[in-house]
């Protein structure tokens, strides 16, 4: 019998599990301890999982039973490709199912940032009102800089349409052309630095972006920009970005996903009124999540008849 481990954090667990053969063994509930992990997941054929879940060589070497690893959502730096390629495990996942969902989160944190609703809260939570209120920015009229210009990027552009801005990506792995899509222009990372007054960060985690944005990069921000990051928390030095925030370097941030999550309570993020922070939910809306349950157990099913499946799902083809 084939037997599945899936993440709770997939949901709408249901439609899943609707999804999948109705023959197949699934137990629902994953911890995301390494050392467990090693011990759990040689029992099952096939695993669902977030982003949440390391599956690192050590976990991977171990599951000696597995065949198959489905992964909600676009990022697949949580799972060790060569290590799943090396003990003969296909993995797939949905990219671009979040897109829209992600890139509409990345304007919400941008309008936030600029017009400082962290501290327009507290202003309230503390009794206090509007003549304590530090003035916001107005978004239209200023100039955008996206980094990372695949799904989510283009997307970010397109939503900027109604805002009269002006655009610039940069992204060594995109044509200038793609430029036209939102009526922008293609940069180096350090030109889109030094012109924008928002930078959003949309590229994938890799070993060339991790730590992309550092010390030298936002000090060649201007003073009153913010950097939006709905990408993968490493890829900003988030101790510069600290420091940045704290001395005035940049105006402000937002930001949905951080070094090490889940983000600790007293981090000194939380402590700052230019912050707006939320939990790595920029793809959480119930449309995002439908259609990447159901590509997830298309995928899968698809994979476990030996039926095709699209290419860009399947990173690593073990079949």
């Amino acid at each position: 019998m084939t037997r599945v481990l899936v993440d709770q954090d997939i949901t709408p667990t249901d439609r899943l599990l609707d999804g999948l053969d109705d023959s197949w063994d699934v137990t629902v509930g994953i911890e995301a301890d390494e050392e467990t992990l090693q011990t759990v997941l040689p029992d099952y054929d096939i695993a669902l999982v977030t982003s949440r879940i390391p599956l690192t060589r050590a976990v991977l070497n171990a599951a000696t039973r597995l065949s198959l690893i489905g992964k909600l959502g676009t990022g697949i730096d949580s799972i060790d490709l060569d290590a799943a390629r090396d003990n003969g495990i296909t993995v797939t996942h949905t990219p671009g199912h979040n897109a829209l969902s992600v890139a509409e989160h990345a304007l919400c944190l941008t309008l936030a940032t600029a017009r400082r609703l962290t501290e327009a809260r507290a202003l309230l939570s503390e009794g206090r009102w509007r003549d304590e209120y530090t003035l916001g920015t107005r978004l239209s009229g200023s100039t955008v800089g996206i980094v990372g210009f695949g799904n989510v990027g283009k997307r970010v552009g397109t939503l900027l349409s109604g805002f009269d801005v002006d655009i610039l990506f940069a992204d060594p792995y995109v044509p200038d052309i793609d430029a036209e899509l939102v009526h922008g222009a293609k940069a180096s990372l350090g030109d889109l630095l030094e012109r924008s007054d928002v930078v959003v960060l949309s590229a994938e985690l890799t070993d060339e972006t991790r730590g992309l944005i550092g010390p030298e990069e936002l000090s060649r921000m201007k003073p009153s920009a913010i950097l939006v990051n709905v990408a993968r928390g490493p890829v900003v030095r988030e101790d510069a970005l600290v420091e940045a925030l704290t001395d005035g370097t940049i105006a402000g941030a937002g930001l949905d996903v951080f070094s090490e999550e889940p983000l600790a309570a007293d981090s000194p993020l939380l402590e700052l009124d230019n912050v707006v922070a939320t939990p790595h939910v920029a793809a959480m809306t119930a449309e995002c999540r439908r259609g990447n349950v159901d590509q997830l157990a298309a995928n899968v099913m698809g994979l476990a008849n030996g039926e095709p499946v699209f290419d860009r799902y399947v990173p690593v083809d073990a079949t």
